[in-house]
């Protein structure tokens, strides 16, 4: 039985509030907070009129230390979940080390001023951790998160030896606009029209990044149940710590599905500066051209009710079993409509929410224990494995 603070009140957080509360049993009490505290009062009152749990809300800004310290202080929870904005990372992380309590974040850090995104200053911060005696485990979403899962899993128990990851994600859903993202548009659009980057050794075993133009290469991939899809390569963070943590790797490559209709209305925003992440001055206001967008598109939480369709996330792992090839493709697949008569969230929320209560659950439960700051696949998989089948996450096995 522990108390759980939440930050940050969007469509992820919808889910991951309500997956707590559905497993009462630990999380006993809940705190939800953010900037815009009617935000979480919506979500209180839902999760009260179907569940009949309590959920305490408070405003909080996750940009500013003293503040989150001193909400920290008040409510005194087991663990916080950071489920607010990539940018606000170190600000709450360094709130848990002031007040000695576990953290948990669904996304690595993100620069503001910079389209770049690393794990570089989270892992600079585990001696602090480790001093404290608390830990840090990051990226408790899909990808990351599952996926990292994923590939633990199959290195700790079903290869000998991991030589090749292509980890995959597919949206097939349709929110029937012209133009959405199904997460913050401001994250998503800044990922996807950055250059794409993948790891690999060279023929002296060295392993380096090689970079490539946004979404230069394509290829095709039949995913389980939606069918062949193009999907185009990108950098994404989780190839950041299993390039270090999967021994023998020899490559690992990230690719996303986009529609056309997508890729157009991108590169047209693009091409109009409408993506830029520096300011511009109109008529004496300074406006980023890329938040300015953000507000004129939907918003991701309002997608869930008229989204239907399926999601496919998974790692096409490659390498040797008792000497022989083996090659294989681990996946869930999700529901949009499924997912949204749940929780009232769209997929690509549930399957980020589900897995950052999860991830909190493994903490609290000590299932996954240590000082320090941690990604997924430096625990033993099993245990979370097993809670994706029960929570609502159900994975399968495709041997290729």
């Amino acid at each position: 039985m522990a108390k759980v603070l939440i930050i940050g009140a969007g469509g992820v957080s919808r889910v991951a509030v309500k997956k707590c509360a559905m497993n009462s049993d630990v999380f006993s009490e809940i705190v939800l907070a953010s900037r815009t505290k009617s935000k979480c009062d919506e979500i209180a009152s839902e999760i009260k009129n179907e569940l009949h749990v309590e959920i305490k809300t408070a405003k909080v800004d996750a940009d500013n230390l003293d503040e989150l310290v001193a909400l920290i202080e008040d409510e005194k929870p087991q663990i916080v979940m950071n489920i607010a904005l990539p940018y606000q990372d170190l600000t709450i992380m360094d709130a848990c080390v002031k007040c000695g309590v576990d953290y948990l974040d669904t996304a690595n850090y993100e620069h503001p001023d910079t389209a770049k995104f690393e794990y570089k200053e989270q892992w600079a911060r585990d001696e602090a951790f480790k001093k404290v005696g608390i830990m840090a485990l990051l990226g408790s979403g899909f990808d990351p998160g599952v996926t990292n899962v994923f590939c633990a899993y199959a290195q700790q128990y079903l290869f000998d030896e991991i030589h090749y990851i292509d980890i995959l994600d597919c949206n097939a859903g349709d929110h029937g606009y012209a133009f959405a993202t199904n997460f913050n548009p401001e994250i998503n659009l800044r990922e996807v029209s950055a250059n794409g980057r993948y790891w690999q050794r060279d023929e002296n075993g060295e392993g380096r990044w090689h970079e490539t133009k946004p979404l230069e290469i394509k290829m095709q991939w039949d995913y389980p149940e939606i069918g062949v899809k193009d999907s185009y390569l990108m950098y994404h963070e989780e190839m950041e710590s299993l390039c270090k943590n999967i021994k023998g790797l020899k490559r690992i490559r990230f690719f996303m599905t986009f529609g056309q209709s997508y890729l157009t209305h991108m590169k047209c925003l693009e091409n109009v500066g409408m993506l830029r992440i520096n300011e511009v001055e109109v008529n004496g206001v300074k406006v980023v051209p890329l938040q300015l967008l953000k507000e004129l598109l939907p918003d991701p939480a309002t997608l869930g009710e008229r989204t239907v369709g399926k999601t496919n996330i998974g790692c096409a792992i490659e390498g040797l079993k008792d000497g022989k090839k083996k090659k294989i493709y681990i996946y869930n697949t999700c529901d949009h409509q499924a997912c949204y008569r749940e929780t009232g969230a769209q997929a690509v929320s549930y399957t980020t929410g589900v897995p950052a209560m999860i991830g909190a659950k493994m903490v609290l439960e000590k299932k996954w224990h240590g000082k320090g700051v941690f990604n997924m696949e430096n625990f033993d998989a099993k245990p979370f494995m097993e809670e994706l089948n029960k929570q609502g996450l159900p994975w399968k096995i495709l041997e290729m």
